[in-house]
């Protein structure tokens, strides 16, 4: 948004003394009425004419002030702004503050279990102590964060299974606390930078595996938080707080390995419990390990250094269960793959060329001026089309969803001056386990088979700290079982920092 500058309105005003007679004058003694008519009139004229056009000036003054502290609202990076300079105090010294506001409307308008309207939202809080600014200690932070989340769940409406939820916003509803944890980061003290970070302390694998911010865009559960795991028992999602730590390390600039092991916590996704369930499930015996590793390679390809991410992993999540079959086992595990690649990137904007110092004038040549200004590094361009894609593996005998498939692309930047703004359509696909259908046939419930969703978004950027972004998501065989009409859902998402 671009307000109008104006010019600064002159405030300062002058005045013409009346005309006085010479001494010695014949009238010097015989007064004028005529004359004191006259310039009574033009007094009176004056400083009206004058009191107006300072009060114009002044009016004029505020509001450009008021245009201008405006305008460098609109333009910063959030909502409250500043906090009248408090804000940047406190990250000086290594306090920062964050928060979040975040909500769905959905309308279903066709299929489903019925038709109708839901709303749900979310306010997130976030802390970060910077532990080199506040005691020198280079790399190490301490990182906090909650939530509050509430409105009707939309899929009491689509019948869809709780991996494929229209929101990702219904797990973990009321105020939840969310990980609260020790970082340290090597920066500059090795080879490569970062080449180490360590994590521990209350904490959630999802916030540092399977990172795919195309993905992010979405605003369906499967997409945006689950990737299908959820429906096979393994909680991948951001309520599932644990205790653990994980350990990351790169050799190289475009590669990574990292595993973290945690608690595996029986019902931590219990909206119930709020994030505080330090002391596991009861009886202690029902906790167990969870573990995650992941390996990748984060290439740049071709002259225009597309970005990419190509990552493998598995999680085994140590909670007893029960096979279809009715056999007891420990645990679960999934196996999962992930390709992430920009495609394509705009052409960047000329960099500035070189040209005279801030001096006189004279030619750099001559040797009489100032050094040759070097012209301004290009930053690569963020416009262009990128892909992301995902697939989950799991044994079917005791997982209910054993196969998951996701892909999307992701413009950025596609209409012209609108450089911030995204267009994104991606699929997802689950496919549900045989034993289990044969389970369910065995027990005369309904047959489930496969269960997919297709959305389509446009997230229009309004300012740095502002969006909103209409959305469709169309629902192939809610649950899988057939039995649900697929659904057409038409919503809009809104997103404020603060």
């Amino acid at each position: 948004m671009n307000f109008p500058v104006l010019a600064p309105p002159v405030l300062g005003c002058s005045v013409n003394k009346p005309p006085q007679t010479r001494r010695g004058s014949r009238n010097n003694n015989k007064p004028n009425k005529e004359m004191e008519m006259k310039t009574g009139k033009t007094r009176g004229v004056s400083g009206g004419a004058i009191l107006a056009l300072c009060l114009s000036g002044l009016m004029a003054g505020g509001t450009l002030r008021a245009q201008n502290t405006a305008e460098e609202w609109w333009r910063g990076k959030y909502a409250t702004g500043n906090w009248f300079g408090a804000r940047t105090s406190l990250e000086d010294k290594g306090i920062i503050l964050g928060g979040s506001w975040k909500a769905n409307y959905f309308g279903v308008v066709s299929g489903g279990l019925r038709q109708a309207g839901a709303f749900d939202e979310q306010i997130l809080f976030s802390a970060k102590l910077d532990m080199e600014k506040m005691l020198g200690i280079p790399g190490l932070s301490l990182n906090g964060s909650a939530w509050w989340r509430d409105g009707r769940n939309v899929n009491t409406l689509v019948g869809a299974s709780p991996a494929f939820n229209p929101s990702a916003l219904q797990v973990g509803q009321g105020w939840r606390l969310l990980p609260v944890y020790v970082q340290w980061e090597s920066r500059d003290l090795l080879p490569v930078k970062d080449m180490v970070t360590l994590v521990g302390g209350w904490t959630n694998p999802y916030y540092f595996f399977i990172q795919q911010p195309g993905s992010q865009l979405f605003v369906n559960n499967a997409l945006f938080q689950t990737k299908g795991l959820v429906n096979s028992g393994i909680p991948w999602s951001g309520a599932n707080d644990t205790w653990g730590g994980h350990l990351k390390v790169k050799p190289t600039e475009s590669t990574y390995a990292q595993a973290g092991l945690y608690m595996a916590i029986p019902g931590a996704l219990d909206k119930n419990n709020h994030g505080l369930y330090f002391e596991g499930a009861y009886p202690q015996n029902k906790n167990g390990l969870y573990f995650v590793g992941e390996t990748g390679f984060t290439p740049k390809i071709g002259p225009s250094k597309l970005p990419g991410k190509y990552a493998f992993g598995g999680i085994y999540y140590g909670v007893e269960n029960r096979s279809f079959n009715g056999q007891a086992y420990d645990g679960r595990y999934a196996l999962y793959w992930q390709a992430d690649q920009m495609l394509f990137r705009e052409p960047s904007p000329e960099a500035a060329p070189a040209g005279k110092g801030p001096g006189d004038g004279k030619s750099v040549a001559s040797g009489k001026s100032f050094k040759e200004v070097a012209p301004a590094e290009k930053k690569p361009n963020e416009q262009g089309l990128y892909a992301f894609s995902f697939v989950s593996y799991a044994p079917k005998y005791n997982n209910a969803m054993p196969f998951y498939f996701h892909t999307g692309l992701l413009y950025k930047g596609l209409i012209p001056t609108r450089d911030q703004d995204q267009l994104g359509l991606a699929f997802a696909y689950g496919n549900y386990s045989y034993y289990k259908a044969l389970a369910d046939e065995r027990a005369n419930r309904p047959v489930q088979s496969f269960e997919a969703v297709l959305e389509l978004d446009y997230r229009v950027q309004l300012s740095k700290f502002s969006y909103v972004q209409p959305f469709l998501q169309y629902h192939i065989r809610p649950n899988g079982t057939g039995v649900v009409e697929n659904a057409t859902i038409l919503g809009c998402q809104m997103g404020v920092t603060f």
